[in-house]
């Protein structure tokens, strides 16, 4: 019996010295290994087919967990889900569909996890009830880096609500020709600003420790962060006439000091991925530059995270796309390209891509080192810890904060580009409390048009596609009960003849697009945006409020406006716009894109020679909210003459720092009484002026008396 027990002794311990060598083997699976050891031990064990799984990334549409598994696939591409979109999914389906896909790769040999990405460029766009802040042309009128990189903490938190953990933003364009239909995706003409607005990785990623490497990808391990990604390599935004996937015409040092500082910045601050542009550099598609990709990218910037495609990018190597595709797929990854967005045919780049290296054309070198950064990426985000969606983040998704952030972007990227006919009549901020108020225009109720392109769907669409609130709703919202608010969309001149408004707001645009679709050779509002405001601004005072991915042509029709104010395409929340009309906020935006007279100057920015704008870059006019106002007003009143049963009395109304506003005119009147009537406490009179708010339209009819006891 003593004889037996032993052996069963040393059964035991010989199972359990196995297990720790099983454990010890498994050396990538060890969080406290170094990142290079797990790397340098995970590689070592892959397959050709393993490596080659890894480098592939395909769209959602043709995944499923079995497909994950059988060809061993690193990422997936999540589109539109057409299916989650149109059923109002919440975030919870969203994070069930994800786990879904992550077992699948889990369940393979190795086990390594799968990396969703999406494109969230402007909130969790694709997500229905997200967030959807201003993009990015509106976001560069701030120049607020840290508005921006507060954006970025609440773009994570969505999208990892919905079970992602990496977005393919931000766009660091420096468009130079506004006729690009993605120049609402880039924050300026100058490199400056986009650089400043770089500041979105760190909210995406988290701040860099100390310490850290340099030109190192970086992702705080929380679960709250996501992994960014910076696009597109490199010249996007300068093709010839704005023609989107064109040729950049430009020489090294126009490229080196325009386009790529942004990079730079990038890179400094640890983004994790780069996005590869489908445009070509005088003659070259990026998509195949070795220069650009390995020598400058990788080996002069040092950039150790990977380099993915742009969605079928290989294939446009060619013209007519497609047309020799084991020769583009040897050029781009040749180039330096590590993962690749297939997303359809990926069967056949698999195999294409497998072919060339046991023929030797592309060597294994190069595939462990796309392999390694793809991997690099992978363990910095903790996948392998923490590969399965965070279920306690489910509530972040259109969370009350992150609508206020998105009404503060709103509110600050205004730009006012008109307020009165002339500078004494200024018609903004607007009264709340007016008779009737008249709001017109196709983008006045329309969630679609004010979010854009990117948006639900991949051009987006007019309608109320999400949950938000249309610039009509917050002008009710915020005007005086008694002001009685009438919505036309399409006002005729008859119209005109049976009503009397105090002043009409007009609100016209664009409607949504993006790449290719959103290419204009005119630069026009939609129909009948010009109809209408012709129509009401010749029959009422007008401020006229345009939604654009860019500057539009707006002469001859300036003249007719009142006040004209560039809202850009400002997402969900529209009573950021309401905000700044009104006066609750003053406007303090700022042009980060030359505003251009006609399309036939273009391509015109800051510094050309030729530099003849409607609106130069840089330009906004301000106002002041009407409680600073208030703060600065000082009432005074006197008896002038008085008989028995009549009193006139003078009000007198001065701003104390007459210097800081300006714009403001404030009127000293006259008002006749009868007696016994009294003048109201000063108390009172403070009160009714702050409902007032506007001084500068009180009048001799304004009624601030009251029957005394």
């Amino acid at each position: 019996m003593a004889r037996l027990s032993v052996c069963m002794v040393m059964v035991f311990f010989l199972l359990w010295a196995i297990a720790i060598q099983g454990a010890e083997y498994l050396k990538y699976k060890d969080p406290k290994q170094p990142l290079h050891a797990r790397i340098n031990d995970l590689i070592s064990r892959m397959t050709l087919e393993e490596k080659i799984g890894q480098m592939t990334q395909i769209e959602r549409n043709v995944t499923t967990p079995e497909i994950i598994k059988k060809y061993h696939i690193g990422t997936e591409y999540f589109d539109w889900w057409r299916e989650c979109t149109s059923s109002h999914a919440s975030a919870e389906t969203w994070m069930d569909m994800a786990d879904e896909f992550q077992k699948g790769a889990l369940s393979d040999r190795l086990g390594i996890p799968i990396i969703i990405g999406t494109d969230a460029i402007h909130g969790q766009n694709n997500a229905f009830n997200a967030t959807i802040f201003p993009h990015n042309v509106g976001l560069g009128a701030t120049r607020d880096p840290q508005l921006v990189k507060k954006i970025g903490a609440a773009t994570a938190l969505e999208v990892r609500a919905t079970g992602i953990p990496y977005t393919f933003a931000p766009c660091i364009a420096v468009c130079r020709d506004p006729r690009w239909g993605r120049c609402f995706e880039s924050y300026s003409e100058d490199h400056k600003i986009v650089q400043a607005m770089t500041e979105l990785i760190p909210g995406l990623q988290g701040d860099i420790p100390a310490n850290y490497p340099m030109n190192f990808p970086y992702v705080n391990n929380e679960r709250i962060k996501v992994a960014g990604c910076a696009k597109h390599f490199v010249g996007d935004g300068g093709t010839i006439n704005g023609i989107d996937e064109y040729d950049t015409i430009i020489d090294w040092n126009g490229l080196k000091n325009i386009h790529m500082p942004a990079y730079l910045d990038s890179i400094r601050k640890g983004v994790a991925t780069v996005m590869v542009s489908y445009s070509s550099w005088n003659g070259k598609k990026m998509h195949a530059n070795y220069n650009l990709i390995t020598g400058y990218l990788k080996n002069k910037l040092k950039f150790k995270g990977f380099v993915i495609s742009d969605s079928e990018g290989i294939d446009r190597i060619t013209s007519p796309p497609h047309v020799n595709y084991t020769y583009s797929i040897q050029a781009g990854i040749q180039a330096g390209i590590d993962m690749v967005i297939v997303p359809f045919k990926f069967v056949e780049f698999i195999d294409d891509l497998t072919s060339l290296v046991k023929k030797n054309v592309i060597p294994m070198s190069r595939i462990d080192d796309a392999v390694e950064r793809i991997l690099r990426v992978k363990l910095i985000l903790r996948l392998f810890e923490n590969p399965m969606a965070d279920r306690n983040l489910a509530g972040q998704l259109g969370s009350q904060e992150h609508r206020e952030l998105a009404r503060e972007a709103v509110r600050k990227s205004l730009v006012l580009l008109k307020n009165g006919k002339n500078t004494d009549e200024p018609l903004l901020p607007l009264p709340k409390k007016a008779r009737k108020v008249l709001v017109a225009g196709s983008h006045a109720n329309d969630i679609g048009n004010q979010c854009g392109g990117w948006t639900i769907e991949w051009h987006g669409h007019s309608g109320n596609t999400t949950i938000g609130t249309t610039i009509l709703t917050a002008i009710k919202n915020t005007v005086d009960p008694g002001t009685e608010v009438i919505y036309n969309e399409n006002p005729d001149r008859e119209f005109f003849n049976s009503n009397d408004f105090s002043y009409a707001i007009v609100i016209v645009g664009e409607h949504p697009y993006s790449e290719y679709v959103g290419d204009s050779k005119d630069l026009t509002i939609a129909e009948p945006g010009y109809s209408t405001i012709t129509n009401v601004c010749e029959s009422v005072k007008c401020v006229v409020t345009i939604i654009s991915g860019r500057p539009v042509v707006i002469e001859p029709y300036l003249e007719k406006m009142d006040a004209l104010v560039a809202a850009w395409l400002p997402g969900t929340e529209g009573q950021g716009v309401a905000d700044v009309l009104y006066g609750n906020y003053g406007f303090t935006g700022k042009l980060a894109r030359t505003w251009m007279r006609t399309v036939d100057q273009l391509p015109m920015n800051v510094g050309d020679p030729h530099y003849d704008p409607l609106f130069p870059f840089g330009y906004g006019l301000t106002t002041t909210p009407t409680e600073l106002i208030a703060a600065h007003v000082q009432y005074t009143t006197e008896i002038n003459s008085q008989t028995e049963n009549h009193r006139l009395h003078q009000h007198k109304y001065k701003l104390t720092s007459p210097q800081k506003f300006p714009h403001i005119t404030v009127h000293t009147y006259e008002q006749n009484t009868n007696h016994p009537y009294d003048f109201l406490s000063k108390k009172d009179i403070k009160k009714k002026m702050e409902e007032k708010e506007k001084y500068q339209i009180f009048s001799a009819e304004e009624e601030i008396v009251s029957s005394a006891p």
